[in-house]
């Protein structure tokens, strides 16, 4: 089979302009019915609902990412620099395509309330009896294994491991821009053509030129007022709030034999456990919202009130708080419960660095886990640094530590409650 395609195919873009497909198997995975379903998969979750333009897909993501995967590799292979291993091209665009293939509808809260991980569900799509197996079949039996193990990062080869998973990796890269483009903002602009230019493949490392050190410290100050400004949005917090008190609530109702009047069986697998490779692709976030507007109508007043704030974006206010105490949160429980709340469902403090995003730090680990590589600069002696040890600006970066508690609530109830609550807490809630 002729590895490449007769005619280039070229997707128009809004971030890259032009997006350009050369290789078959590139072309085929594109139109398998696993790589289609990223569509009907947002890339931001909740934040169309703070950011009416954040409709974006993981499809599109993917895309980006597989063509800045592309232009990086082509630079490598145009200046010949000798630490690219060029055999490893296909298997680095493949991954790169296909990195998100196993997220899940608003991936981040179902995989917290379910014990999920997009990449386990990612590497069981291409192992298991799928489209987008047979495709990579095609290329070698092995080839499967490969891109799994690059998305696993067990892949002995860590170069073709960091062009998607590093502390500038093509992954990111495409979201800050794709994000900052959709939902209306500039922070997440960057120089990226400077970027791709001082790349470069050293000692099985992706490392930067450092005359491109300034080029670096914008992205990175992109990515630091992305994460304040978007992705740790109080507003999208709290569509996430009620997400996972939707899926949570679901799951404790099934775990209580509660008869759904609507429970379709890829929903069913899920709260059971039992969800497989082929029920878990039908669930989308199409699929998931049709759920909730039956929802909407169970008997239980909780599940239905959850969708109905859901759907209709009555979202739970919040206040902000220095170091709550717990004698504070235990009266305001005790209170909420007064006037028929549910502690449980109906506050909730949330504090953002529990976030699936991360500021750039310069040690390997945070928090007890592995931690993508950090950023490298090369200087003329051919000498490897790492970047905030150079620059003052990431130095300062790392250093900061913003972040507020939340405490998340019904409003309605407690205007209603009125004098029922005391005045300390009328106070708190500025009621």
């Amino acid at each position: 089979m002729n590895p490449y395609i007769t005619e280039e195919k070229v997707f128009k873009d809004p971030v890259h302009k032009y997006i350009y497909v050369q290789d078959q198997t590139i072309w085929d995975l594109i139109n398998t019915k696993e790589f289609q379903r990223l569509r009907r998969i947002r890339q931001l979750g909740t934040s169309y609902l703070t950011f009416h333009g954040a409709e974006h897909s993981r499809f599109s993501h993917s895309l980006g990412v597989y063509e800045i995967t592309r232009k990086i590799i082509s630079q490598f292979e145009r200046n010949d620099y000798p630490g690219w291993p060029r055999e490893e091209k296909l298997l680095a665009l493949c991954a790169a395509l296909l990195h998100d293939l196993g997220h899940g509808p608003f991936s981040h809260s179902l995989e917290e309330v379910f014990d999920t991980h997009h990449e386990e569900w990612t590497c069981n799509i291409l192992l298991e009896d799928t489209e987008v197996n047979r495709v990579l079949r095609r290329v070698a039996d092995d080839f499967p294994g490969k891109v799994a193990g690059v998305i696993q990062k067990t892949y002995p080869n860590p170069i073709v491991i960091s062009l998607i998973s590093s502390q500038m990796d093509a992954d990111r890269m495409d979201y800050l821009l794709r994000d900052a483009y959709f939902t209306g903002v500039h922070y997440g602009n960057f120089d990226l053509e400077r970027i791709l230019r001082v790349l470069r493949p050293v000692q099985g490392k992706i490392v930067v030129k450092e005359s491109g050190m300034h080029a670096v410290e914008h992205y990175l100050m992109s990515r630091y007022q992305m994460y304040w400004q978007i992705y740790f949005h109080p507003v999208t917090r709290s569509s996430e709030i009620i997400l996972r008190q939707i899926f949570r609530r679901a799951k404790e109702l099934f775990e209580q034999d509660y008869k759904f009047e609507w429970m379709p069986g890829p929903i069913k697998q899920l709260l059971d456990g039992t969800i497989t490779v082929k029920s878990y692709l039908k669930l989308d976030e199409a699929y998931v919202q049709a759920a909730f507007l039956h929802w909407e109508d169970e008997e239980d007043a909780l599940l239905a009130e959850l969708c109905n704030r859901f759907l209709n974006r009555r979202l739970y206010k919040y206040i902000t708080m220095t170091n709550p105490d717990d004698t504070l949160l235990e009266e305001i429980s005790l209170q909420f419960t007064s006037i028929g709340l549910n502690p449980e469902y109906h506050m909730e403090i949330d504090f953002p660095f529990d976030q699936p995003y991360d500021v750039y730090r310069p040690d390997s680990k945070k928090g007890g886990k592995e931690e993508k590589t950090p950023i490298l600069l090369l200087d003329e002696q051919d000498r490897l640094s790492e970047i905030s040890a150079k620059s003052d600006i990431v130095r300062s970066i790392t250093g900061l530590h913003q972040g507020e508690y939340h405490l998340y609530y019904p409003e309605e109830p407690l205007i209603e409650a009125g004098t029922k609550l005391s005045p300390a807490l009328r106070e708190l809630f500025k009621l």
